[in-house]
């Protein structure tokens, strides 16, 4: 819904889907959420209807319904993975300095970001005894999440890196990080209980968010000012020349 709003125009989205051009992350992206949204959907309606008693004017597409519910939901498990990591790498495949330095590792950080929210959502929905898949979910998602976060940090450029860790985006990227340890914890130690999990649930999904919109706005800020793409530059040019490299299209521009 946003990526249609975005677009100003919703009929803009149906000239997405006119081609599939697999080097484009953004072809490829919005085919992605169509089929896991097509198949999230169908599952949703189906579970919306059971849990109103069948009260949806549905008729004789009930039945159709009941036996699609099954197919699209693991339909939409299957593109769920791709949808996770999909955004990552359309940031990453920009010009803009601090995702494109974070390009390796961004994946890695989404995925698992997506990990814990699912799980943090799972746990505050269901039922603490039928919510040991979320927990584990949870708990890897954590796990993930903070590792290849911290892979990220130590592996970027040290200039690029810079606006993931002040201002707005520092800030955000703290704060989902501290989140992300209390739900973690909480849900290892007192997830079993209903209030814990719940608590936690929340606190693992605003983790998540957090993640994502502090490195959306990392990489904003790092558009706005010219020394984080002026700086690396230099310093990989000059880490060619030091190793020797002289006549290549780099160190001869």
């Amino acid at each position: 819904m946003a990526l249609v709003r975005d677009l100003g125009h919703p009929e803009r989205f149906l000239n997405m889907l006119r081609t599939v051009k697999l080097t484009s992350p953004m072809s490829l992206g919005s085919w992605i959420l169509s089929a896991f949204s097509a198949g999230a959907g169908v599952a949703a309606a189906a579970e919306v209807d059971r849990m109103t008693g069948e009260r949806l004017p549905l008729g004789p597409l009930r039945r159709v319904l009941r036996a699609a519910e099954g197919p699209a939901g693991l339909e939409a498990a299957a593109f769920a993975p791709a949808l996770a990591v999909y955004t990552a790498v359309l940031l990453a495949d920009t010009a803009t300095p601090t995702w494109n330095a974070a390009r390796e590792e961004l994946p890695f950080v989404f995925v698992s970001s997506a990990s814990l929210a699912a799980g943090g959502l799972a746990m505050v929905t269901t039922p603490v005894a039928e919510a040991g898949p979320a927990r584990t979910l949870a708990l890897l998602g954590v796990t993930g999440d903070l590792i290849a976060t911290e892979v990220m940090h130590r592996r970027m450029d040290p200039v690029a890196a810079v606006p993931l860790h002040h201002g707005t985006a520092g800030r955000m990227l703290r704060c989902s990080e501290a989140l992300a340890i209390a739900g973690g914890l909480a849900t290892l130690l007192g997830g079993r209980r209903r209030g814990v999990a719940v608590l936690s649930g929340l606190a693992l999904m605003t983790a998540s968010a957090l993640t994502r919109f502090g490195v959306f706005e990392a990489g904003i800020h790092s558009a706005k000012d010219p020394r984080y793409t002026i700086e690396p530059q230099k310093r990989r040019l000059a880490a060619r020349r030091e190793a020797g490299v002289t006549d290549d299209s780099i160190t001869t521009a």
